[in-house]
């Protein structure tokens, strides 16, 4: 059996909380904040379920990480995400000074990391560590198959 990476373990339990996302119909994206190799906070989308535009699963991992770690510098803390952030997460993410961004699947309408901008390389006053693509397929294909279900749920009304 192949052993994995630590960024593949992380990534894992990113995809586990994006599973829990489409089982109540949100996009399945999942997030998770690591320091020092453990998991401090995870989360998923709730944009839907809460009508609040704010409940994109890395906003909420950031919150309950803060809220755990009793401050809002997160500068020694990992995110894995398993879709690339938007805006609004990558200026939470710049804001609460995470030190390494770990992300699945590109996000090519929204994503500002790398795919529509690069918010990261804008001269803010924190700039994360980025790797890509970890898990990709897998991340990407949950969201297609979502999209797919939703389509199809749409067509057949």
């Amino acid at each position: 059996m192949k052993a994995i990476s630590r960024d593949e373990y992380f990534m894992r339990v990113a995809l586990d909380e994006a599973e829990k996302a489409a089982e109540i119909g949100e996009v399945p994206v999942g997030a998770v904040v690591v320091c020092d190799g453990k998991i401090i906070a995870k989360a998923h989308n709730t944009r839907e379920t809460d009508k609040n535009a704010l409940c994109h699963a890395e906003v909420k991992a950031i919150d309950l990480a803060c809220k755990r770690l009793g401050g809002w510098r997160l500068f020694m803390c990992e995110l894995y995400v398993t879709l690339e952030p938007c805006p609004m997460c990558a200026g939470a993410i710049i804001n609460s000074r995470i030190k390494r961004v770990i992300f699945g699947a590109r996000d090519e309408k929204s994503g500002a990391v790398v795919s529509r901008e690069r918010m990261f390389s804008l001269g803010f006053n924190h700039i994360p560590e980025v790797t890509e693509g970890v898990m990709e397929e897998e991340c990407a294909k949950r969201l297609s198959e979502f999209f797919s279900a939703l389509r199809e749920k749409r067509r057949k009304r």
